[in-house]
């Protein structure tokens, strides 16, 4: 595969399950994403565990300045810690030991998304500003049989615990046609290699 790569399989995801489990109110806590105008994101679920501030009520030639990373005052790359990442200590060790087995330099965005069955997550390709800067990883927490993830002319499913670098500068999307949620905690890390 040229889209994908494997770093890791049989990550014990078990306890971060568990407390995301006992805080299902987590989920509503950010609807960022799923809001965000024209974006491919309106079936999923999130809980931002790192994000950058966001800038409310701009107008559209503002929004474009931003995406771009040229809104005076704000640093899309600079992520902060979000209210959730502090409840649920068990993502940190699993955020950290991806970051350096990615040798990562600088931390980004980090969030765990949830498909239900029959969701989707749209055909899109990530703004070229920030997926030239930093690399996207994946953990799977949870996924089963039928969902499928493709990144260019590529498609492929994986299994919980695996860890993987995927190409999102290309078109991408997510389609969840199996019986369980598709759970993944995505990682942004600036590497040098």
């Amino acid at each position: 595969m040229k889209n994908f790569l494997r770093i890791a399989h049989g990550v014990n995801v078990t306890p971060l399950m568990l407390a995301i489990s006992r805080r299902p109110d987590l989920w509503a806590a950010d609807t960022f994403l799923r809001h965000y105008p024209q974006g491919p994101f309106g079936e999923v679920e999130s809980i931002m565990l790192r994000f950058p501030e966001r800038p409310l009520g701009l107008t559209e030639e503002q929004v474009d300045l931003y995406k771009q990373n040229l809104l005076p005052g704000y640093d899309q790359h600079e992520s902060v810690d979000q209210p959730a990442y502090a409840v649920l200590t068990e993502a940190r060790p699993l955020v950290m030991s991806i970051f350096q087995a990615a040798a990562g330099e600088r931390l980004g965005r980090v969030m765990i998304n949830k498909i239900a069955p029959g969701g989707c997550i749209f055909p899109h390709a990530d703004t070229p500003e920030h997926a030239n800067y930093y690399s996207r990883f994946h953990l799977v927490l949870q996924s089963g049989e039928g969902c499928r993830f493709r990144a260019g002319d590529e498609w492929t499913q994986w299994e919980s615990g695996a860890v993987f670098w995927f190409n999102n500068k290309l078109e991408h999307e997510v389609i969840n046609d199996g019986p369980i949620d598709r759970i993944h905690m995505v990682i942004d890390a600036r590497c040098s290699k």
